[in-house]
C-alpha cells in the first residue's frame, strides 16, 4: 500500500501542477496530463536522489522533497489570468469516447500484463507469447536496482554501465521496495499506463480530428494494427501448403489455419517467425510491443501527451509559453525513458518548427521548449545512450528498413512491402496525400521527417528496431487516414451496398491485428519452474546483493531475472544488440566448467562469489562435477539436484 499511495501522491502533484499552469485545457485533459507528468515524477524524482544514496528507500524519501519544491514551483508560476475550464457538455461527450474505446482497450491491456508477467501456477511462473524472450531482462533490472549505487550497472555483465532505458523499470523496482510483490510490481505500473496511452491517444485524435467518429477510428488503426497478412491464411484453405519451420501459417486446412494462429510459435499474420517466407513484419502495437517490451510502453505514455502539447500549442495565435516550457519538462525527460520516442519526437519538432517558421508564426516559445529539452536531455544522452551508441552496429545507412535485410536488396517491392504490411490504411494514406488541405500537410510534415529518417538510417543493431520510430509516425498520419475514409464513406451515402463496404473494410483493416492480439490472450509458457524459483529465493535471501554468480548464458536466469544477483555474462539475445561482444567472457565460462582446476583465474577476473550448476550448465557446458565437488563447498542443493550452489571461499563480496 505504500507504494499506491506513493503513486497516488505524485499523481495529485502532477495533476495540481497541470492544473496550475494550464487551466485553459478542459478537465478531461488536465486529467490526463496531470496523470502522466505526476507518474513522469514517480519514475524520475527517485532516481535523481539515488546518484546520491544509491536507489534506498532513503532516496524514495528524499525525492518527496524534489517533488515538494517543484510543486510549489509551479503554484509560483501558475496561471493566473485565465479563468479553469469547466465540465460541459463537450467533457461529457469525449468521456464517452474514453469509456467506448479507451476502457475496453485498457481492460484488454490489464489482462495481458497479468497473464504476461510471471504469473504464479504450481509453484512456477508462466508468461505469455510475447514476454517469454524480453521480460527476464526487464525482471533483472527491476530487481538488481533494490539498494543499488547510481549510476547502475548491468547486473547481466557487471562493470558495465547501464545504459538501456531504465525508468520504467525502476519504477517497478520503486513498487517492489514498497512491498508489492514482484509480479504485481509489474502490472499495476503496465496497467496504468497502458490506461494513459489508450486514453491520451483518443485525447490526442479528438483533438486534432474534426468529428469524434474519426478519433475513434484512428485509435483503432493504431491499436488493431495489422495489415494484409491474413491473407496468406485464407490462400488455397483446402490445400496443406506448410509445414512445422516451413510455410507454417499455411500448414493444414481450414480450421487447423486458424489453430496454428492461436497455438503456434509466432504464426500469427501480423509478426511472422519465418520471416524471410512471408516478409510480415508490422507487429501489432499492443501484443508485440506494449505487452513485452516496457520501455517503448513508458515512452509512449509520456511521448503522447508530448505530440498533444506540442500540436495543440502550435494551433494557438499567441503560443502558451507555460504549455511549452511543460512540454520541454516532460520531453526532456524520455531519453532514460525510451530513447527511440525522444528521437521521434525531436524529428516531428523540427519538422513543426520549419513549418513555423515558413509560415512567419511565432515561434519564440517553441525554442524555449527546444532549449529546456535539450537541457536536460543532454546529460541522459552523453552519460548514457552516446557511450553505447557508438558501437560497432549504431547508426549506419539502410534503405527502407527490414525489407532490405542486412542491406542486401529488397525482399519485397517497395510499395508492395507497406501495403502488405499496413494495408488499406497505407493505401488510404498515398490517396489522401493527392488532397489539399492544410491541417493534414502540417501534421504528415511532422509524421514523415520521422519515417524519411527511419527509411534511410537503423539506430541500432536489431535493424527490426527502427519500427519504435515508425509506429510514431503511423500514429501521426492515423487521424488523417480516418478523416479521409470517412470522407470516401460520406461519398458513398445512397449506396445500398455501403454497409456492405463498411464491413469488409473493418475485416481488412482489423482482422491481422485482432488475431495477433486473440493469440496473446490464449498463450501460456512456463517461463521459471518451481526449482527455478527455489533457487532464486535461496540466492535472494541467503546471499548478500551484490554478489555474483558463474552461470550459463541462458535467458531465462533465476539468478539475475528473479534474485537480482549479478551473473557473469547475460545472453546474446539482449546483450548483442546493445552493443556488446560477449565472446571473451562466455569462452572463459566454459573453460572454467569444463576444467576448474585449471582456470580458477575467471573466478578472480569476475570477482565470482557462487558457482550454479542447473539445467543449462550440466546440458550445454558438460562441467566437471567432480573437481567442483573437491574444491568448492555446497551450499545449496534442491531435492531434485537440479540445482547446486558452490560456495567460492575468500571472496570479499560473498554473502552469508
Amino acid at each position: 500500500m505504500i507504494g499506491i499511495a506513493f503513486l497516488t501522491l505524485c499523481v495529485a502533484c502532477g495533476w495540481q501542477c497541470v492544473t496550475w499552469l494550464l487551466p485553459g485545457q478542459r478537465p478531461l485533459y488536465r486529467l490526463w496530463l496531470g496523470v502522466a507528468l505526476g507518474l513522469l515524477l514517480m519514475m524520475w524524482l527517485p532516481a535523481l536522489m539515488a546518484f546520491a544514496v544509491g536507489f534506498t528507500i532513503t532516496a524514495h524519501a528524499l525525492s518527496l522533497l524534489l517533488l515538494a519544491a517543484m510543486t510549489g514551483g509551479c503554484w509560483w508560476a501558475r496561471d493566473r489570468v485565465t479563468r479553469r475550464s469547466r465540465w460541459d457538455d463537450t467533457e461529457i461527450a469525449t468521456l464517452r469516447l474514453l469509456l467506448l474505446v479507451a476502457l475496453p482497450l485498457t481492460l484488454l491491456g490489464a489482462y495481458l500484463q497479468w497473464t504476461h508477467n510471471i504469473r504464479p501456477q504450481d509453484g512456477a511462473l508462466y508468461v505469455g507469447q510475447s514476454t517469454y524472450g524480453d521480460l527476464p531482462l526487464h525482471l533483472g533490472i527491476v530487481t538488481s536496482l533494490q539498494n543499488a549505487p547510481f549510476p547502475p550497472e548491468y547486473s547481466i555483465l557487471p562493470g558495465t554501465r547501464l545504459a538501456y532505458p531504465f525508468l520504467v523499470d525502476s519504477l517497478s523496482t520503486s513498487f517492489l521496495m514498497m512491498g508489492l510483490p514482484l509480479n504485481w510490481s509489474l502490472i499495476v505500473p503496465g496497467t496504468i499506463m497502458m490506461g494513459l496511452v489508450f486514453a491520451g491517444f483518443v485525447l490526442f485524435a479528438r483533438r486534432v480530428a474534426d468529428r469524434p467518429r474519426a478519433a475513434v477510428l484512428a485509435t483503432l488503426l493504431v491499436f488493431l494494427n495489422g495489415g494484409l497478412g491474413f491473407l496468406y491464411s485464407f490462400d488455397m484453405l483446402g490445400v496443406n501448403l506448410g509445414a512445422p519451420g516451413s510455410n507454417q501459417m499455411q500448414m493444414g486446412t481450414w480450421l487447423d489455419r486458424l489453430g496454428t494462429i492461436l497455438n503456434g510459435w509466432y504464426q500469427t499474420p501480423v509478426n511472422h517467425s519465418e520471416f524471410s517466407t512471408y516478409n510480415l513484419r508490422w507487429s501489432n502495437i499492443i501484443a508485440d510491443m506494449f505487452v513485452p517490451q516496457r520501455t517503448f510502453l513508458g515512452g509512449w505514455t509520456i511521448l503522447i501527451p508530448c505530440l498533444y502539447l506540442l500540436w495543440d500549442g502550435m494551433q494557438a495565435d499567441k503560443p502558451n509559453v507555460r504549455q511549452f516550457a511543460l512540454l520541454g519538462v516532460m520531453a526532456g525527460g524520455l531519453p532514460l525513458l525510451h530513447t527511440h520516442s525522444f528521437l521521434a519526437l525531436g524529428l516531428a519538432s523540427a519538422a513543426w518548427l520549419a513549418w513555423t517558421l515558413v509560415k512567419r508564426r511565432p515561434y519564440k516559445a517553441f525554442l524555449l521548449y527546444g532549449a529546456i529539452a535539450v537541457l536536460l536531455a543532454a546529460p541522459q544522452l552523453f552519460a548514457f545512450t552516446f557511450g553505447q551508441s557508438s558501437g560497432e552496429g549504431f547508426l549506419r545507412f539502410q534503405f527502407n528498413w527490414v525489407n532490405n535485410a542486412a542491406g542486401e536488396g529488397l525482399r519485397d517491392g517497395y510499395l508492395w512491402f507497406y501495403l502488405k504490411n499496413i494495408g488499406l490504411p497505407f493505401l488510404l494514406l498515398l490517396l489522401l496525400m493527392l488532397e489539399k488541405n492544410a491541417k493534414h500537410r502540417q501534421l504528415l510534415l511532422g509524421a514523415f521527417a520521422i519515417f524519411i529518417v527511419a527509411e534511410f538510417i537503423v539506430f541500432q543493431p536489431n535493424e527490426y528496431d527502427n519500427n519504435k520510430l515508425f509506429y510514431v509516425w503511423f500514429a501521426l498520419c492515423a487521424v488523417p487516414v480516418a478523416e479521409y475514409a470517412f470522407v470516401l464513406w460520406d461519398k458513398l451515402k445512397g449506396l445500398r451496398a455501403r454497409y456492405v463496404v463498411a464491413v469488409l473494410a473493418s475485416v481488412v483493416f482489423f482482422l491481422s491485428g485482432t488475431l495477433s492480439i486473440a493469440r496473446e490472450t490464449v498463450s501460456n509458457y512456463q517461463l521459471f519452474s518451481r526449482q527455478d524459483v527455489q533457487v532464486a529465493d535461496f540466492a535472494r535471501e541467503k546471499t548478500a546483493p551484490g554478489s555474483t554468480f558463474l552461470t550459463w548464458t541462458q535467458h531465462n536466469n533465476p539468478i539475475s531475472a528473479l534474485a537480482g544477483r549479478n551473473i557473469v555474462c547475460g545472453p546474446d539475445l539482449w546483450l548483442y544488440f546493445h552493443g556488446f561482444d560477449l565472446t571473451p567472457r562466455k569462452q572463459d565460462i566454459r573453460a572454467f566448467y569444463q576444467d576448474p582446476a585449471a582456470n580458477k583465474a575467471v573466478l578472480d577476473q569476475y570477482q565470482v562469489d557462487y558457482i550454479l550448476v542447473g539445467p543449462y550448465e550440466g546440458g550445454d557446458l558438460k562441467p566437471d562435477m567432480r573437481a567442483l565437488y573437491a574444491d568448492y563447498a555446497v551450499v545449496y542443493g534442491d531435492e531434485t539436484q537440479d540445482y547446486v550452489v558452490f560456495r567460492v571461499p575468500e571472496k570479499a563480496a560473498g554473502g552469508a
